[in-house]
């Protein structure tokens, strides 16, 4: 890959992908660039359909299939992010099979803005979050890929998650979606009506309460996976585990207020999770005893509203 292809991917990174960004730093070169390259990729893609106002679906259904061949170097790419993909994917041996997911979840995008189960949802994120974390895991190149791909799979569902249960009011004031599973929210009586008129209730923090539960349990099963990455990217990958899921304690901060709202990290808050998270690597490392000790995941001794190693919530 050219410099320039590279530069120009952590260009769109750094704009748009601030936390994951910040523990990208960490990872080697080798991998890092590599990472600049397919994080660009995906938003290229996604900004396709999430920022598509006035465009219409035709148009951007054209759009990701001029992606798709583009990725598949069946045709020239149009953009230097696409020419570093195609050949990031040769080098890397990405299956074509992970291109079509991907590009597929996209273009659901265009016409699906509701999930009736959290299995619909599911099968969504096997395109738009599990086949990122099948790319990653192959420019990392683990010495046991087959063992890590699982952990690597639910880890980056559990990022997804986050980004779902943090950007609801986002989704619904710009792009009219739901991500919330339809059927945990009508077991906690919430209607679709509620959450498109943003009106928060208790029955909402009781249906986002256990959606947090279930994200939680996908972090535990990816955190446990980190031990089969190379040693050199144990840290930057738990590091990003930590950094998305602190946004489940400004969730249960606010109450599971993320209506009124959107719950944001500020770089202090970043910064203190990234000193606490390296300073128990430095003495410990076991990724899943750090994450325990320093995320805001509860133990499942905790029980749903403890954090980190089965201490209160904390207000800061």
């Amino acid at each position: 890959m050219h410099q320039e292809h590279i530069q120009a991917g952590k260009e769109i990174q750094r704009r748009t992908g601030k936390t994951f960004y910040l523990a990208t730093r960490f990872l080697p070169k080798r991998v890092r660039n590599a990472t600049h390259v397919l994080y660009a990729f995906f938003r290229i893609a996604d900004e396709v359909v999430d920022d598509a106002a006035g465009v219409p679906p035709d148009e951007q259904a054209a759009r990701l299939e001029a992606l798709r061949a583009q990725a598949l170097g069946e045709a020239d790419p149009d953009d230097p992010v696409l020419d570093a993909f195609a050949t990031l994917r040769e080098r890397y041996d990405i299956a074509d099979e992970e291109v079509h997911e991907f590009v597929d979840a996209m273009k659901t995008d265009i016409h699906t803005s509701r999930y009736d189960s959290y299995e619909e949802l599911e099968a969504y994120m096997r395109g738009s979050a599990a086949a990122v974390g099948v790319m990653m895991t192959a420019i990392m190149e683990p010495e046991d890929p087959e063992t890590a791909l699982p952990h690597a799979v639910a880890l980056g569902e559990a990022f997804q998650m986050t980004n779902f249960l943090r950007d609801v009011r986002e989704d619904v004031r710009e792009r009219d979606r739901i991500y919330l599973p339809r059927e945990t929210l009508r077991a906690h009586g919430v209607p679709d009506e509620q959450v498109e008129n943003l009106k928060m209730s208790e029955s909402f923090a009781a249906a986002m309460a256990e959606e947090l539960q279930r994200t939680e349990a996908l972090y535990r099963e990816g955190v446990a996976g980190i031990r089969y990455l190379p040693e050199d990217c144990q840290l930057p990958v738990l590091l990003a585990a930590v950094l998305y899921a602190e946004h489940h304690r400004l969730i249960r901060a606010r109450g599971y207020d993320v209506l009124s709202e959107t719950p944001q990290l500020s770089s202090t808050r970043k910064l203190w999770c990234l000193l606490k998270t390296r300073w128990h690597w430095r003495w410990n490392r076991d990724p899943e005893a750090v994450f325990r000790r320093v995320s805001a995941v509860p133990t499942l001794e905790a029980g749903p509203r403890g954090a980190g190693h089965g201490e209160g919530v904390p207000t800061r």
